[in-house]
């Protein structure tokens, strides 16, 4: 696995490295040590998977607080345009915003730190994320930015469609007292 920053502190995009032989190739999608290594604590508390049946459908920007929780989320079916903000009070990058095309051929994954919101874009119909989570989901602790607020300008490819009314209410970073 190679670990490669991003403009948001503590984020990573994760490349797999697969050995490829004549039969196809083989790719370790998670490991312990090597994320310690890189400066990530991470104990798998949970495994995720979201399916989304439409092309130009958003979710997000969410992350979870009390406990905080940490992702590493991978395109495992279809392509999407990820998108992670850091909203952490105290962040040396508060409000620096990077998103990434994911899909299954380029073998990325995205390492999401507590604090920081994350959501994406279905780009082709039956899209398929895997999450990964440090935290068991508390319901009720998760909180939002609005994934259309001006101040971050998310350049989603295809024009957003069937967003939950929740991902449709998160409050604009203005309107929230961080911006």
């Amino acid at each position: 696995m190679k670990f490669h920053e991003t403009p948001v502190t503590d984020a990573f995009v994760i490349e797999l490295e697969p050995h490829v032989d004549d039969r196809g190739s083989f790719a370790r999608a998670f490991c312990q040590r090597e994320l310690a290594a890189a400066g990530v604590h991470f104990d798998v508390r949970q495994a995720n998977l979201a399916h989304t049946d439409t092309a130009g459908v958003v979710r997000g920007l969410h992350y979870q607080l009390d406990p905080p929780e940490q992702k590493i989320v991978r395109c495992i079916a279809g392509a999407v345009l990820n998108a992670i903000v850091d909203v952490r009070p105290e962040s040396p990058t508060p409000l620096a915003t990077f998103h990434l095309r994911l899909d299954p051929v380029d073998r990325l994954a995205l390492f999401v730190p507590a604090g920081v919101a994350h959501g994406y874009q279905a780009l082709e119909d039956h899209t398929e994320m895997m999450y990964l989570t440090d935290q068991f989901h508390q319901p009720g602790r998760e909180r939002g930015v609005r994934y259309s607020d001006p101040a971050l300008a998310i350049p989603w490819p295809l024009a957003p469609r069937n967003v939950s009314t929740r991902d449709q209410r998160w409050p604009l970073l203005d309107a929230a007292g961080d911006g």
